[in-house]
Formats: structure tokens, C-alpha cells, sequence
């Protein structure tokens, strides 16, 4: 009778590997930049919304304090939550969901009931 050693170890090794590359978003979400962890700047692959700056120079300048940290001056109303991203256009994204509003800033009071001219409803207003 064969061992089934070896393939557990292959199997096991093939999870680690997975593991290593992997950090939980989607592949087409999945950039090469740099992050500051414990006051060092870590660069390598990993989700966009992890590796935030482009390159090790934008990162080190984020731990002098010389970049600007668009979050700081709360550009999401009504309770929303401010998501610093790499987008050169914002540098940020509000997360709406929960707060009873959406829109870009979270500006918009979610409808109370779905108008039938409203083609695409708000994911951010629906209640589960």
C-alpha cells in the first residue's frame, strides 16, 4: 500500500504558497505598490486599498508627514466612512453603507421606497 505522505505535503505546500500570495481581494485588485507598517515602508504586491502608495519615495514621504492625507478634512457627511485609495483623481472613497445615504460624498438621503422612475437603485440603501 502507497504512503500518502508525499501528497499531503505537496497539498500543504501548495496552501502555503497560496497563502503567501494571497490577502483576501480580487485579482483585478491586486497592485504593486508600498505600505507603511511599524513606521517602515513595505513594498511588494498586495491589495490596493494595503500597497496605497505608488512607489517607496510616496511612501516615505507619508511618514514625514509631507504628503497630504485626504481623510483628514472628513469629505464624507452624514456618518460616512472616509477610504483613503490610490485614484489620482480623489485619493479617496466614502463608504455610505448602513449610514441611510449615498452618493459619492454620501450626500443623498436614501429613497424610503423605490420610485418607478429610479432605474438603478443604491446598493448603499438596501436593508437586509
Amino acid at each position: 500500500m502507497k504512503s500518502k505522505a508525499p501528497y499531503y505535503f505537496i497539498a500543504l505546500f501548495l496552501l502555503f504558497c497560496l497563502y503567501l500570495t494571497c490577502d483576501g481581494c480580487d485579482p483585478e485588485d491586486m497592485v504593486y505598490g508600498c505600505r507603511i507598517s511599524q513606521g517602515q515602508c513595505l513594498c511588494g504586491r498586495g491589495c490596493h486599498m494595503t500597497y496605497r502608495y505608488e512607489n517607496r519615495d510616496e511612501c516615505r514621504a507619508a511618514i514625514k508627514g509631507e504628503s497630504q492625507d485626504s481623510c483628514s478634512k472628513s469629505p464624507c457627511a452624514n456618518n460616512g466612512v472616509c477610504i483613503q485609495t490610490p485614484a489620482a483623481y480623489s485619493k479617496f472613497k466614502c463608504r455610505c453603507e448602513g449610514t441611510g445615504f449615498y452618493g459619492p460624498r454620501c450626500q443623498y438621503a436614501c429613497p424610503r421606497t423605490i420610485p418607478l422612475s429610479m432605474k438603478n437603485f443604491p446598493y448603499e440603501c438596501v436593508e437586509i
